[in-house]
């Protein structure tokens, strides 16, 4: 079987490397020529773990090539998956040019039957465009040529998605012909062999799937921190409250960890478009723009918290930073607390010193040479003044506490991820300052 994935970005390359590597022979397609020559050379544009040893496996093994070419790519080809970008605009809406563009190409370029498929994140409706598109480009050839669409939205987890694509919860496929289900049942059948689900419905709730599953983590990491919050407030710990609720199976223990807000390419855009097809209905959700407003808020907690500890100057201070992606394993820092708090932080008159495991590249991009970028975690904390973290990487959870409080000012953390134990901070002889957990009389008022 030979398939096309347009788009070379994550969702893209994760799909088309975890197809190769079941047999599959890939061609990922895109419009950015530099990084198609990257990827050619063996240059990964993203950080996931064990995505650039899949690709150079099967690039070498001729299952997988990168093309600009896409004419010459959908020859002979049985399945295009449309994985670009769908950008928000202003008002929250997914901006889908990239979507019809590629649709498109495929209505000027398709010569036998053609299953497009959309992988990317877009609104209820999308697929009809894409037929429309398509459809469009082959009247004006004035030819007849089959072709279905389908929507096939991909769940995978920035961190650890090469395990969730080819270990899967559930794969969820919305399709309207018996032609592109018995298709779609052969490019799974590898995935579904160990028994992961392959779940078919019609395309609308298959669009909608996507979003009504990114929108509901969405909402349990933002009721836990709106929960947490109050919990500091009163002087209950949410730890204590986390382990308690999370033992119910009807809860569950995932995505109810206190923290600074939720960030990353999927959760912030996915939660304004859902409210905004709700709004093109005349309807509004509620609970989500609550949902969203709280996150907005959360990212300010830590910043108060600095600026409270330090009477509300922190004019020429030095803040030591762990961590500016948005979540561990990965180099992503779209929507990251980290952006919020230390351009915050740069404005009130802080020098920032930051590190991050695999982030630096990327943080570049969204500071310049504002902040200063160190190559170790302990090297940020020189003559820093204290030192906030706010990515809970693996390498920050059991470090050296005698090297932190020598080369800080002051013996002072602010965990934006309570990754550390308040009793045994304080043993240790620290100020420690987290989300949820009362510290002091003083710490009441500092709360969003």
């Amino acid at each position: 079987m030979k398939i096309v994935i347009v788009g070379s970005g994550y969702v893209g390359l994760v799909t088309g490397a975890c197809f190769s590597e079941v047999g599959i022979n890939v061609t990922c397609v895109d419009i950015d020529k530099k990084k198609i020559e990257n990827l050619n050379n063996g240059i990964i544009p993203i950080y996931e773990p064990g995505l650039e040893d899949m690709i150079n496996r099967n690039v070498k093994k001729q299952r997988l090539t990168f093309t600009t070419d896409i004419k010459e790519a959908i020859q002979d080809c049985e399945v295009v998956f449309i994985a670009v970008g769908t950008p928000p605009d202003e008002d929250g809406s997914a901006d889908l040019k990239y979507v019809l563009s590629v649709a498109r190409d495929c209505g000027r370029n398709m010569n036998d039957y053609l299953l497009i498929v959309t992988k990317s994140t877009v609104p209820v409706g999308t697929s009809e465009k894409v037929r429309k598109a398509a459809q469009e480009e082959l009247d004006k050839r004035k030819v007849s040529i089959d072709f279905d669409v389908a929507s096939n939205p991909e769940f995978l987890k920035e961190g650890a998605a090469i395990d969730d694509f080819l270990k899967p919860d559930r794969i969820v496929i919305g399709l309207e012909s018996t032609r592109a289900e018995e298709l779609m049942k052969s490019l799974y059948k590898p995935f579904t062999l160990n028994g992961h689900p392959l779940i078919f419905m019609d395309i609308t709730s298959a669009e909608m799937t996507k979003y009504a599953a990114n929108s509901m983590l969405a909402a349990k990491i933002s009721f836990m921190n709106d929960i947490a919050n109050l919990c500091e407030i009163v002087g209950a710990d949410i730890n204590l409250v986390r382990k308690g609720i999370g033992s119910d199976s009807r809860i569950g223990n995932k995505f109810i960890y206190p923290g600074i807000g939720y960030g990353g390419s999927c959760f912030p855009k996915d939660v304004q478009a859902l409210i905004r097809t709700a709004g093109e209905y005349n309807y509004e959700l509620r609970v989500l723009k609550a949902v969203e407003a709280v996150n907005k808020d959360q990212k300010m907690v830590i910043y108060n918290k600095i600026m409270n500890y330090f009477d509300g100057d922190i004019q020429g201070k030095t803040i030591a930073i762990w961590g500016l992606s948005f979540k561990p394993q990965t180099d992503d820092m779209r929507e990251a607390p980290s952006l919020v708090i230390i351009n915050m932080l740069l404005e009130a008159g802080a020098k920032v010193k930051a590190y991050d495991p695999v982030a630096m590249k990327e943080a570049r991009h969204h500071f310049g040479e504002t902040i200063s970028y160190v190559e170790d975690q302990y090297e940020a904390l020189i003559d820093a003044d204290c030192l906030a973290i706010l990515t809970e990487w693996p390498e920050f959870r059991v470090p050296n506490f005698k090297i932190i409080k020598k080369l800080l000012n002051n013996a002072v953390i602010f965990d934006g991820r309570n990754i550390y134990d308040k009793a045994e901070m304080n043993r240790n002889g620290f100020n420690y300052y987290c989300i949820g957990v009362q510290t002091s009389s003083k710490q009441k008022t500092e709360l969003v």
